[in-house]
Formats: structure tokens, sequence, C-alpha cells
């Protein structure tokens, strides 16, 4: 996943040939839709319970209104987490439907942490329009992302059976987790030096947790034991530390106009993402120079009033110090383990190649 130094928006390709060959982005697409088209209407019916004018803002959040109520054609996110889940239950051996309850209870779970890091964050964009905080206030983004973690679990165990206990108990684990690592996150923002390993345990919290839960918990509501619940859950977390890592390359050499979030947006918040952080710890004169940047801007009273050319000089030398180049191997490495992780599943190959495909196209999105 090499990439050409100094150029913003390109895309994050692999350059290694095993991965000459990535997914027909037609058969990913497929996928996803299938995955929005299944669980939309029961994640609909869910919000649907929520008090005004919670289900008002959720409904925004998630692009079926804008600002002012009327209907709208947003962009509700990738749905890879619903995928995953249709297509979990489909290696137990079970129709894809079984999935849906799970597909819906781990996009809440997903879509409660968005509202509540966007208010952390102080983003104001989200999939290219204002993020909730900053259209319906602070205390709403709480309100609602606290009610949509709790509709999470209402919608597995008002399934009443064994399985769904087990799949609340797998989410419930994974959201602790996800907890885990935004607090993390944060008080990493405030350190002048966090190593590799840390950095890796929290996106493996953030990240890879919801979307091991995502893997297995359609597999689990299809009837699927705890060892190949298991496997496909390492499959989901190795999976999601390359999504984080590609992430993290997007946030700070993304295009806006395809991320929606702003120019250099993780330098801007000071986050400690791979990026950063390898450089920090490759040495060298770049390495140095970015330390001591860093350290000053952590100690500035008009960081926010920085220029576009400060941050592409910070983002100049971590590319110089191998922070970029070593995310992308990152990633890489991540793909390959996950992809090896299925190997320990009994599934039709059918869904063998389709998760597949999923994880190729977690490595070359724009977005």
């Amino acid at each position: 996943m090499s990439s050409t130094t100094g150029t913003r928006g390109e895309s994050v390709t692999p350059a290694n040939p095993a991965y000459d060959t990535v997914a027909d982005p037609t058969d990913v697409t497929a996928l996803l839709e299938r995955g929005r088209a299944l669980s939309a209407p029961v994640l609909r019916a869910a919000v649907d319970r929520l008090a005004p004018p919670m289900d008002t803002v959720a409904a925004y959040h998630f692009g079926w209104i804008d600002a002012h109520g009327r209907p709208a054609d947003g962009d509700g996110g990738k749905a890879v987490r619903p995928a995953l889940a249709l297509l979990s239950a489909e290696a137990a051996g079970a129709p894809a439907e079984a999935g849906i309850p799970g597909a819906v209870a781990v996009e809440l779970v997903h879509n409660f942490s968005l509202l509540h890091d966007d208010l952390m964050d102080g983003d104001e964009q989200r999939r290219h329009r204002d993020t909730v905080w900053k259209v319906h206030g602070p205390a709403q983004a709480i309100l609602v992302g606290d009610a949509l973690f709790a509709l999470a679990n209402e919608i597995l165990l008002e399934l009443g059976t064994v399985e769904a206990g087990r799949a609340a108990r797998r989410l419930t684990t994974a959201s602790r987790k996800l907890i885990d690592g935004q607090a993390q996150d944060i008080s990493y923002e405030h350190r002048e030096r966090v190593t590799v390993e840390e950095c890796l345990e929290m996106e493996g919290n953030k990240t890879g947790a919801l979307l091991a839960c995502a893997v297995s918990i359609g597999a689990v509501l299809g009837g699927a034991d705890d060892r190949t619940a298991d496997t496909l859950e390492a499959y989901g977390y190795h999976l999601g530390l390359a999504f984080q890592a590609v992430d993290d390359l997007l946030g700070i050499w993304g295009d806006p106009e395809s991320t929606g979030k702003q120019t250099w947006s993780d330098l801007r918040q000071r986050k400690k993402s791979l990026p950063v952080v390898a450089a920090l710890a490759a040495g060298g004169p770049a390495s140095e120079r970015l330390g001591e940047l860093l350290a000053a801007d952590a100690k500035s009273s008009d960081f926010d009033s920085f220029s576009e050319e400060e941050f592409a000089a910070r983002a100049a030398l971590i590319e110089e110090a191998g922070g970029r180049e070593w995310t992308a191997q990152e990633a890489r490495r991540q793909h390959a383990v996950a992809i090896e992780a299925l190997h320990g599943v009994d599934m039709p190959e059918r869904v063998r190649a389709q998760l597949t495909e999923l994880a190729d196209f977690v490595v070359v999105r724009k977005r």
C-alpha cells in the first residue's frame, strides 16, 4: 500500500503482488447494499421507538432527514458492519436473515460511538454535513447516543433465545472495549509520546472489537458454537486493525471531498495515530524535528489558528520519517492475518470469497 509522496487524496493502494487482484468493486458494493437493505427497516423501526425529539435527531444522524426535518437521501456510512453480520450468519450455515438483529445491534452501537466521538473530538462534519452536536446541541448528541446503545441490547434480548443471550454478551464485551479504546485515544492526545504497541492496543479496542463482534454475532444467532464464533472474531479483529490503519492514513492525507472531514483532520486534533506514533519511534532527523514540533504544539495557545502550511509541514515530516509507509505496511499485514484466520472455519466457499472481498475493500478504500 505504498503512496506517492506529497499527493493528497490518492487511493490507499496495496503495493504487493498478493494484492494485484482486488475484489470487483461491483461485488463489494452489492454486499454492502444487501447489508444496508436488509438491516434498514429494522434499524428505522428501532429508531422510531425513541421519544421525541430523539427520534428526529437520530434520523438526522443516519441521513434519513435533513436539519429541517425534510426527507433526505444522505450518506449513512459504508455499512461494512451489517454486511459482515449477514455474512457471518451464512458462514455458520444459516440464512443471511438470521443475522439481521445482530447487524442492527452492531450498527446501533457503532453510531452511538460516532455521536459521542464527534462531540468529544469537536468534529463539525461527518458524512459531508454538520454533525449532530453542531445542529442539535451537545445534550442531544449525548442522549441520542445513549439511547442507541440501549436499543442495541433491546433488539437482541427481545428475541428471547439462548443464542440472543450469547450474542448480547459478545456485544456488551465489544462495547466496553470500544469505550476503553476511546478513553485511551483521548488520553494519548495529552501525552508527548505513545508507543506503537499502545497505539495498536487502543485501535484494537476502538475499532477492532466491534468489527470482531460484527463478524461473529450473525454466526452466534445462526447457532454457531463458540469456537467458530471466536475464529470469526479473530478475522474481524485484525480486519479492524487494517481498517483503522487505513483510516489513520486518510485522517492525515485523505481528500476531504471523499472523507467528509477537514484537511489534516487527525493532526488538527493532535491524535497519536499510527503514522504519527510510528514516525516518532523511527528515529532520525525528521523524527526528532517532528517530536520537537508536536511537543511545542501541545503547549501552544494558538494551535487552533495554525495555517494549512503548518499542518502540511508536520505531515511531510511524518512521511519523511517513514510513518506513512509503516502504517501502509501494517494495514497489509493485518489484512493478511485476517484472511489467514478464515482458514480456521469450515464455511461455504462463496461466503469465504465474499469475506475476502470485503477485507480487500477495507484496505483500498478512499473514505
